[in-house]
């Protein structure tokens, strides 16, 4: 019989490229330079495994793959067993696995004879336990007894590698995924094997504790106990959990996960396996925060205003007095969405402010905005469909990609993970037009633009070979850096490049699509034109849509304010991550009625009149649609005995209270609703042009939010948020001597101040300091990109706190 890779007639010839060999009596056709493991599987054969990784670089450390090859193809074999994970196919080749030669059971018996010679069983208290391949393959294949009778090899445990990873060092098999990850997919060697012989085991260095934003990774890979988690250590039972996979909520990867729960809570998450999107790989954030619903700031029951006070009440009281407040309102209301929301979700609050409410004035960017970035994503993001996007095979096979306002590492993990990879295989060539080379432009390789914030216009003019196979790339901090839109969006035009905008959150590219902008209606129509208007009102079947372009999140709030809007709905939104957090929240005390639909206590329930908590994530269905546009689905992973109370059916109940039909109440109702309608077919505005407005000051400030800060999504999980980096203030060599910056600084700017250790940068843009937006301290500094800043040296005294 013949099996061949890409079809299964065993009449068709063998492709040009391709190999054929014969693996235990079955001829197979496979691709050259195929390894003989990967081979085997396409017949469905599984060759026992440990160091194996079909992402990983082959290494042949375990030995436990060996196969008899009698004949490699020249009519000559081997004399003794090899390693089937790091040989490829030759042409005419013999394998012969576990299945029909004694040779090769032999030697798989023997390595895991060895291998059991000093691990200890302790499978019943091992978080591997239950779902480890050395347990299942010892269980089929191994003695039922051991012939060692002598001490096992002890070690001291746990080894705290870093606050979240743990390592049993008596347990690993020094199969050596771990290092490989960290060498070749995330670029963090910190792990290592050390020591020779008996005594080789993973080491760290002494000073330094492994710093990943991917250190999660290794414990999913680990094929036996010996990483495992801070977080879900002794947790569960694998055979306990129930899983079910979801698209990650953290930011806009759209990773997918594999969430694990037992008893209504979930335990634990893992990268799903999602070879488009994420492969195999997700970062700390996604598998390690999911505790923020945990805290004593959980919202379970509504909320009404008596008296100046927040107190208890019923769902129809609430709905009574929040229905109230906005009928005294009418159309002098405002609705912000914030990014924690699913398309149906988003989808829902847009249709309510327009159909229901009767207002345009909605956004869903509870962070620093403006007109130029509306107009951007209107003309260039919205409506768009992955077939027309930007993905992430066009990364890998790009030539060249530009990053502008955009942080990979920190902003969305896996884009960088498969530019590193693009990097590493194919030799992509990646440009950073930023202040200074990162740590993760550094493991990128990346070219690096020095540039002041306000001169990142100029630079990509600059860039002279820029063609069709090249990128850009922009991040959401490029909207408070004028022009920058506009300057990425004509280099792109000129060149030939393709462009894609990768915001930080994972709600953010389904509330464009869902119409969450003040001027921009469901998939990409402009309020400002009559036909999108009209076919919008029919599809939802009301008279007509307002026609006036709404206010923005910022300028709701300033509104408020003055009095010029009377109320607003908002949900999901920090009044901290805006540009001017003590506008905002002079907003919201300056407005006549605020409904808050929330998950948690915070600034916002604080200032409502009415707070109706809203159910978790975890707790519905949905979809997230990440940066390519395409569609994560969110399942529900604890399921109630009551249909909980969602944005969606909040929305509707309210919608039933004053009058009007939402014309759903589930999201799958939504979903339908929001995929019968499409996108615009219609002309789309382009957006115009902005100046670039040079940085105003001797000294300005730039910045971005680290990965792991003092934001909601990272809280209660402490561990987690002990692996976040050290905040620092970092400047330039010329900078820090003409400042007499040697130690500590104190950073002010805005009437805010930060006091943080000095990071002298060899190579940074001068006149710059950096900071992180939201460092994981809880304080931050209010100053947009490009502002000017005060920086002084702090005098350290010797054995006393700076």
């Amino acid at each position: 019989m013949t099996v061949d890779a890409k079809q299964t007639s065993a009449e068709v010839a063998p492709k040009p490229d391709m190999v054929t060999l014969t693996i235990d009596g079955t001829e197979v056709s496979v691709p050259k330079g195929t390894l003989i493991i990967r081979a085997a599987e396409m017949i469905g054969t599984a060759i026992p495994r440990f160091c194996d990784h079909p992402l990983l670089d082959p290494v042949g450390a375990c030995r436990q793959c060996m196969v008899d090859i009698p004949d490699a193809g020249n009519g000559r074999g081997f004399p003794k067993p090899q390693a089937s994970c790091t040989m490829p196919v030759a042409e005419g080749m013999k394998v012969n696995t576990q299945l029909t030669s004694p040779v090769a059971e032999k030697a798989q018996r023997g390595m895991l004879e060895f291998l059991l010679i000093n691990h200890p069983l302790d499978c019943p208290i091992c978080d591997k336990g239950g779902e480890c391949p050395l347990q299942n393959q010892a269980l089929a294949n191994g003695p039922g007894e051991s012939r060692f009778t002598e001490l096992k090899r002890t070690f001291p445990k746990p080894v705290s590698i870093s606050a979240q990873i743990l390592l049993d060092r008596e347990r690993c098999v020094l199969c050596a995924r771990c290092t490989r990850f960290s060498e070749q997919i995330s670029g963090d060697p910190f792990i290592a094997l050390v020591e020779r012989g008996a005594l080789q085991q993973v080491g760290t260095y002494e000073q330094d504790p492994y710093d990943s934003y991917f250190s999660g990774n290794v414990v999913q890979i680990c094929p036996v106990g010996a990483l495992t988690s801070a977080a879900y250590r002794f947790q569960a039972r694998p055979f306990d959990l129930v899983s079910r996979t979801t698209t990650c909520e953290h930011c806009a990867s759209g990773c997918e996960l594999r969430t694990d729960q037992r008893h209504h809570q979930v335990k634990r998450r893992l990268a799903g396996d999602k070879p488009d999107v994420n492969e195999e790989w997700s970062c700390d954030k996604g598998r390690f925060g999911f505790m923020y619903s945990r805290g004593d700031d959980r919202i379970t029951r509504p909320l009404v205003r008596r008296g100046g006070v927040l107190e208890p009440a019923s769902w129809p009281e609430a709905i009574d007095a929040a229905v109230q407040g906005l009928r005294a309102a009418g159309a002098s209301v405002g609705v912000q969405t914030g990014g924690r929301l699913t398309v149906e979700g988003a989808y829902a609050y847009g249709k309510f402010a327009r159909a229901v409410l009767g207002t345009n004035n909605v956004d869903f960017r509870s962070r620093p905005s403006s007109t130029e970035e509306s107009d951007f994503l209107a003309a260039h993001v919205a409506g768009r469909g992955v077939e027309e996007s930007v993905t992430y095979a066009d990364l890998e096979a790009a030539k060249h990609v530009v990053l502008v306002s955009f942080e990979p590492e920190d902003e969305s993990p896996i884009v960088f993970l498969r530019l590193r990879k693009a990097v590493r295989k194919g030799g992509l060539k990646v440009t950073t037009i930023a202040p200074f080379l990162s740590r993760g432009s550094d493991k990128m390789s990346a070219t690096l633009v020095p540039t002041a914030p306000g001169g990142e216009a100029e630079a990509l003019h600059s860039l002279a070979d820029l063609d069709a196979g090249s990128i850009i790339l922009v991040g959401e901090r490029a909207a408070v850096l004028p022009g920058v839109l506009s300057a990425a969006a004509a280099k792109a035009d000129a060149t030939g490049a393709r462009l894609a905008w990768i915001p930080r959150r994972a709600g953010d590219v389904g509330a464009v699509d869902a119409g969450c902008l003040p001027g921009l209606l469901p998939g990409g129509r402009p309020v400002a034109d009559a036909a999108a208007r009209v076919d919008v009102a029919s599809h939802w079947g009301v008279p007509t849509l307002p026609a006036e372009a709404g206010l923005s999140a910022t300028e709701q709030f300033r509104a408020l304010a003055a009095g010029t809007l009377k109320a607003v709905v908002i949900a999901g939104v920090d009044p901290y991550d805006l540009g001017n957090p003590a506008a905002a929240l002079a907003g919201l005390e300056a407005a006549d009625f605020v409904v808050s639909i929330e998950q948690r206590a915070s600034a916002v329930t604080e200032r409502a009149n009415v707070v109706f908590p809203a159910a978790l994530l975890e707790e519905q269905a949905g979809h997230f649609l990440n940066w390519e546009h395409r569609h994560g689905r969110v399942n529900t992973i604890i399921k109630q005995p009551v249909s909980p109370m969602t944005d969606i059916r909040i929305l509707a109940a309210l919608s039933d209270a004053l009058g009007s039909d939402l014309g759903f109440r589930a999201p799958g109702q939504a979903y339908t609703d929001f995929s019968e309608l499409g996108a615009w077919d219609g002309a789309r505005p382009a957006a115009p042009a902005v100046e670039a407005v040079p940085a105003q000051g001797e000294l300005v400030v730039a910045g971005w939010r680290e990965l792991l800060d003092a934001s909601q999504g990272n809280d209660y999980e402490l561990a987690l948020r002990a692996t976040a980096r050290p905040a620092v203030a970092r400047v330039s060599t010329a900078t820090a001597e003409r400042l007499g910056l040697t130690e500590v600084a104190t950073v002010e700017a805005e009437g805010s101040s930060l006091v943080l250790p000095v990071d002298i940068v060899p190579g940074m843009v001068d006149d710059v300091v950096w900071v992180p937006v939201n460092p994981g301290l809880g304080e931050r500094l209010v100053a947009a990109p490009g502002s000017p800043v005060r920086v002084t040296p702090v005098t350290v005294v010797e054995g006393a706190e700076a």
